[in-house]
């Protein structure tokens, strides 16, 4: 299995006019968090296929993939770790962080972060997330809020209401809707653990975080967070 065989196989679904959605959404333009990004336009679906018929490609290999400037082959890439994780955690876990700055959109960090670094720190030391959350990069924030996703599924609440608060004041809007989703998340399980954290935060949240926490409150309790 060779990088070059990847990138072949997904051309086949290559697709301009995708592309061209995929570009806007992604916010490709100069100025934008995804400047520069390349797309061929490959649906998820269709990566995923791709990625399941590489699982046993090495790391050597993948590298050569991992790297690509085009988006579809880096996410591609991402999630044949996610694949691969179970096999050998450590391993995947450390090629993961060593490239980490290739998850450099929200969907490659949504898609695989919990999937490999929440799921391998979840029993370990998780100072590198707190670290991360302070970071300037973008992505780093962005994984360090979406790898809790792991511990709250798991009903570990604690890590990801810490990032959170390091996160209080961040100034991007996608860092407001990942914590404000991650918050959501924990009131799925246990909305009074939830509501604790706004009552002690709502008040100097950003509005998007505190409106996407709040997304299935009912209306009256909705209307009491956002009018104060």
């Amino acid at each position: 299995m060779k990088a070059e065989d990847i990138k072949k196989e997904l051309e086949k679904f290559a697709s301009k006019d995708k592309a061209n959605l995929l570009s806007g959404f992604f916010k490709t333009g100069k100025g934008q968090y995804g400047e520069g990004d390349i797309f061929i336009g490959i649906t998820v679906p269709n990566q995923r296929i791709v990625a399941k018929k590489y699982t046993d490609i090495s790391l050597e290999e993948l590298q050569k993939v991992i790297t690509s400037k085009i988006h579809e082959h880096r996410l591609t890439s991402f999630i044949i770790l996610t694949y691969k994780y179970p096999t050998n955690k450590e391993e995947i876990y450390n090629f993961y962080i060593k490239n980490k700055d290739y998850a450099n959109n929200w969907d490659l960090v949504d898609v695989t972060t919990p999937k490999v670094v929440g799921a391998y720190l979840f029993d370990k030391d998780k100072s590198i997330l707190h670290k991360l959350a302070k970071s300037k990069s973008l992505w780093d924030r962005r994984i360090a809020v979406l790898a809790t996703f792991y511990f709250i599924n798991q009903r570990q609440f604690e890590d990801s209401l810490k990032i959170a608060e390091i996160l209080l004041n961040d100034h991007h809007d996608l860092i407001h809707k990942a914590v404000g989703w991650m918050l959501r998340e924990i009131g799925k399980r246990d909305q009074k653990v939830e509501e604790a954290f706004l009552n002690k935060h709502y008040k100097k949240m950003p509005r998007t975080m505190l409106r996407y926490s709040i997304e299935r409150f009912s209306p009256k309790r909705r209307e009491f967070y956002m009018k104060k």
